[in-house]
């Protein structure tokens, strides 16, 4: 078994030749806990698997949701998924049958700046031009094509503005208290269908008021989806963490040698703990940037029970769980 990539397995406007260059790399967030939904994903699936790996609308986890989002655009392999070692039964059982992308299993849960920056080092060894896409595993989309059409477009404007590491915001529908929002600043560049903004700040878990007030002032939501270079995110993650960058710089001399499985889990037990977006991206605004995702694209962050529901129903969708969960109070569930 591989240390980067387990047998978990039996057996401006966007010129269109930006659009065939070679594919991004995607980098996709399965580590989480889901500890918030673990009630819903327990009461789905009999088990107290992370909501990654849990098949909430039909029989696709939502993992394999995200990664059959991505798949038409970026082929499996030039996809990463960062995992976690405590998870490695349900990575096998995801990927038992067909083509399955490289797993980064993470030995210890150090945040998600670990896990992308981590990606990012592996990636840069193999292609140090690359640019990548951060998914996350939790989001529910409607509207796939329009939505990857349009990171697509990030991804050639990126390719056009080096320096850039440009996120998608979300158009809110609401004064949300528990997304992160971003300000949006002056326009920096276009890409097909609009602008790109400079980025004035970003709010984590507002109280009602101030969400009010950045609705009010045409704030976005924080989808937490990140299109960058993959030397732009070494750099930054450098500058933010440098004791975090030098482990992984040790571990890119590593490769494939029967030590890497061992210094793997040293750089883990000994890097500090952090979030990417505070304790990485909210260092470096003047190279940040931020694209609206088109009003035809719902996106929601399934990161709560309520939301879950809240977002099939208004779907018109009512799985089999939905159904037999009924007038059941939410907090029983």
């Amino acid at each position: 078994m591989s240390t980067r990539e387990p047998d978990v397995r039996p057996g401006a406007a966007i010129d269109n030749r930006d659009r065939q260059a070679k594919p991004p790399w995607a980098i996709v967030l399965a580590g989480g806990e889901g500890r918030r939904l673990r009630p819903l994903t327990r009461y789905v699936c009999g088990d107290d698997r992370p909501k990654q790996f849990a098949a909430l609308l039909g029989g696709r986890s939502l993992l394999r949701q995200t990664l059959d989002r991505i798949r038409p655009q970026i082929p499996i392999s030039r996809i990463v998924v960062v995992t976690h070692m405590r998870d490695v039964e349900y990575v096998a059982e995801e990927f038992a049958r067909g083509e399955a992308p490289e797993c980064l299993l993470q030995p210890e849960d150090r945040g998600t700046a670990a896990a992308i920056l981590w990606a990012a080092h592996v990636i840069r060894q193999r292609e140090p031009d690359a640019v990548a896409v951060v998914f996350p595993s939790d989001h529910y989309v409607v509207g796939e094509p329009e939505f990857m059409g349009h990171v697509l477009d990030v991804v050639a404007f990126v390719r056009r503005h080096g320096e850039r590491l440009v996120l998608i915001g979300a158009i809110p529908t609401e004064a949300e208290t528990q997304y992160g929002w971003i300000e949006p600043g002056e326009p920096v560049g276009r890409i097909d269908g609009g602008a790109v903004y400079g980025i004035t700040r970003f709010c984590e878990k507002p109280d009602p008021d101030v969400a009010q007030a950045f609705q009010g002032a045409g704030a976005f939501w924080n989808t937490f989806i990140l299109v960058s270079p993959v030397e732009a995110l070494k750099t930054v993650g450098a500058a933010a963490l440098p004791e975090l960058d030098a482990r992984f710089e040790r571990l890119d001399h590593l490769s494939d040698a029967p030590e890497e499985l061992r210094a793997i889990r040293q750089a883990f037990a000994l890097s500090p703990r952090a979030s990417f977006s505070p304790d990485v991206l909210e260092r470096v605004p003047s190279v940040l940037a931020v694209s609206p995702l088109p009003a035809s694209v719902v996106w929601t962050d399934w990161g709560t029970r309520e939301r879950v529901v809240a977002s099939l129903r208004r779907a018109g969708l009512r799985p089999r769980w939905l159904e037999a969960l009924g007038k059941q109070s939410l907090q029983s569930a």
